[in-house]
């Protein structure tokens, strides 16, 4: 099926979908159901074109949300009989009320407090007790002057004068008249909201029911509605309650929002413009009758207006009711959408931090992953795919199991984040996948690394394992965060070159040796053999003890080791880094398993795996360099090929097929140039 630019991903969930669901959060664990979970695939992919200037009529009022405006007036006209009722409870009940009822006169009366009789009661007030008082500025200079008189303090006497001079200025007495208009104005009652705009029809009806009445109050009624003077007053009452029902027009100057409180809930109305190269970018589920939210992705309209957010129940979408729905006929909904969305939402109740800018972290995946073989993502149609050694970009992990994320390169030609899974949540599920296949097969044990034996001695470093008993095959490979690196023009990046026996690396290294001895060059190696008279200390090897080989080699300082015919020999890390001191790049040819000693290191390496080619391929190169392999051989070293790379291929930083010496040398040295050319990806904690 292929996917249209603009999506909105509806999807379906409960509290055990696709077996990640926990009663905590709704996101976590594994350990829900599992049979037959593509049963529970409800999301979709929605065709949601939009028109750039579609303009859509100002939404009206449901009769839905109308039921739940009336329904909010009752229970505020109810809460406030009970607010009433409590406080006369609350007064009868006072005991220091009782006290002062018994005795009036206690404290001393302020004069200027004394009730002043006016038309609407005490101090003038008007019935609407919340009204506040206005008074003009005669009365003001009375009761100043009242209250002068009245204290005996001197000071008390000179502060109220100073008071008395500043009302008598004519700055003060501007503004004392502004105060006045701004609180009168203030003070009027608004309009009731109407509760219908259809007077003119409800009259009509109420007429033809009375039209044939014998009562008299059916016939005074009815002429009553029928003169000239009620019709006008009714068609005027229907054109403003019109206009009073419709929601403020929205205008087209980017997103738009509006809150307002509607039976007892905070209602937020939303309105959207698509592009036509931007989708939505949401996912919905059905909660009971409710259609909510359930995710915001990144990158979409939705994420970029900050408008929608997780848990926002969706109540009508351009004036189509939502509720009571279900997310496939949401889906024929908004299949039939485009252009200028305007949703009318109940916020979610959920506290939420504010939001904060998120930081990308850059990971390099470590396993290949397919959203259409993957029975636990939420949204197949959101699921990236990617391989092992793709460079991720993880833009969002507030789902701690479902990362969203733009794999390296494809930001321009993906305009919506995908969903990868997160590294916890694929970690369980990969330890329980291997506690499934190894309680299956109990005996499978042995499989890799397992080499016929060859008695013949063979001129080769037997390496030293014991270090590297846990091999990586042991782990949960999941991703590694990585950082660009650009290698120093003083500082190269050791070469690694990696590969089964017989597919080239020694000759490729050879070759670059011979052929730029300025640029390229080898670590000088440790032994404890004697030296030879034609040889020198610290230029063909470092001729070092027994005792001290070990030393070095129990604290770690050998890349490599091992023992030939009773001389041991090792390259350490000081070796390389002496070489990579004098401004040389030095190349290693290393066996897999020198590798993490190699990598948490400071050196930096790059990696490079020399693969073989097909087994016919391989037969004709080897037969070029005077080889007659056996067919068992070539199965054997393209066996070891796949094996290494299954292992250990997420330490690899570049792959050569060696199908042709001259063009896999070309490619090598292509390789190493772009180390100087372009930054790298690295593991993050080379550079802390």
């Amino acid at each position: 099926m292929q996917k249209s630019p603009f999506i909105v991903v509806i999807m379906i969930t409960t509290s055990y979908m696709n077996g990640h669901m926990t009663e905590s959060d709704g996101r976590g664990g594994v350990e829900a159901n599992q049979e037959e979970p593509q049963q529970w695939h409800r999301e979709m992919a929605v065709d949601c074109p939009g028109d750039l200037g579609a303009r859509t009529l100002p939404v009206r009022r449901s009769a839905q949300l109308e039921r739940i405006r009336q329904h909010q007036e009752d229970l505020r006209r109810r809460k406030e009989e009970e607010g009433r009722n409590r406080q006369e409870l609350d007064l009868t009940a006072s005991i220091r009320l009782k006290k002062l009822s018994q005795n009036p006169k206690v404290g001393i009366d302020n004069p200027t407090f004394d009730p002043i009789e006016g038309p609407g009661g005490p101090l003038g007030l008007p019935p609407n007790l919340g009204a506040p008082t206005l008074l003009e500025l005669e009365e003001l200079l009375m009761s100043l002057k009242q209250v002068q008189h009245c204290l005996s303090d001197g000071q008390s006497q000179e502060d109220v004068e100073l008071v008395l001079q500043l009302v008598q200025k004519t700055d003060f007495q501007k503004a004392f008249n502004i105060h006045n208009a701004v609180a009168q104005h203030m003070n009027r009652p608004s309009p009731p909201f109407p509760h219908t705009d259809r007077a003119q029809g409800l009259a009509h009806e109420v007429q033809s029911m009375v039209h044939n009445s014998q009562h008299k109050e059916g016939l005074e009624l009815n002429t009553l509605l029928s003169s000239p003077h009620v019709q006008a007053v009714l068609l005027a009452h229907d054109c403003v309650a019109e206009q009073e029902m419709q929601l403020e027009p929205l205008t087209l100057d980017g997103p738009y929002e509006a809150l307002t409180q509607w039976g007892g809930e905070t209602v937020k109305i939303v309105r959207m413009e698509k592009a036509r190269d931007i989708p939505l970018g949401a996912t919905v589920r059905n909660d009971m009758d409710s259609v909510v939210i359930s995710r915001i992705v990144k990158g979409g309209a939705a994420e970029r207006s900050g408008l929608l957010h997780e848990g926002d129940e969706v109540l009508e979408i351009n004036g189509v009711e939502i509720r009571g729905k279900d997310v496939n006929e949401v889906f024929d909904i908004l299949a039939e959408m485009h252009g200028t969305l305007t949703f009318i939402l109940i916020p979610s109740s959920q506290n939420k931090p504010p939001p904060i800018k998120e930081t990308v972290v850059h990971v390099k995946a470590h396993f290949d992953y397919d959203p259409s073989d993957d029975p636990y993502v939420p949204c197949r149609e959101l699921g990236l795919c990617f391989q092992k050694g793709d460079i991720l970009h993880i833009i969002s992990q507030d789902d701690p199991n479902w990362w969203q994320a733009y794999r390296d390169g494809d930001e321009d030609n993906q305009p919506l984040a995908g969903l990868v899974p997160g590294k916890s949540f694929q970690q369980q599920r990969e330890a329980m996948k291997q506690t499934i296949e190894e309680d299956k097969e109990p005996e499978k044990s042995g499989k890799l690394w397992c080499a016929k034996k060859n008695k013949k001695k063979r001129k080769k470093l037997l390496y030293n394992v014991k270090q590297n008993d846990d091999y990586d095959s042991e782990e949960i490979l999941t991703y590694e965060e990585m950082a660009l690196y650009h290698q120093p023009a003083n500082r190269k990046r050791p070469i690694a070159l990696i590969g089964p026996p017989n597919c080239g690396q020694n000759d490729l290294r050879q070759r670059l040796l011979s052929s730029q001895p300025d640029r390229f060059g080898g670590a000088v190696p440790h032994t404890t053999r004697n030296r030879r008279d034609v040889e020198v200390s610290g230029r063909d090897y470092h001729f070092v003890s027994r005792q001290a080989f070990d030393m070095d080699a129990t604290a770690g300082k050998f890349i490599e080791s091992g023992e030939f015919e009773k001389n041991l020999y090792g390259t350490s890390t000081d070796s390389v880094r002496q070489l990579i001191n004098t401004g040389k790049i030095c190349l290693l040819c290393l066996h897999t398993q020198s590798l993490k000693t190699l990598r948490s290191s400071d050196l930096k390496p790059y990696i490079i795996f020399i693969a073989p080619p097909s087994q016919e391929r391989l037969r004709a190169l080897l037969t070029k360099e005077s080889k007659n392999p056996k067919p068992e051989e070539l199965r054997d070293i393209i066996e070891k090929a796949r094996e290494m790379e299954q292992n250990f291929g997420h330490l690899f930083d570049a792959a050569i097929v060696n199908t042709d010496q001259d063009k896999a040398y070309q490619e090598l040295l292509r390789l190493i140039n772009k180390l100087d050319t372009e930054p790298q990806w690295v593991p993050s904690s080379w550079l802390r």
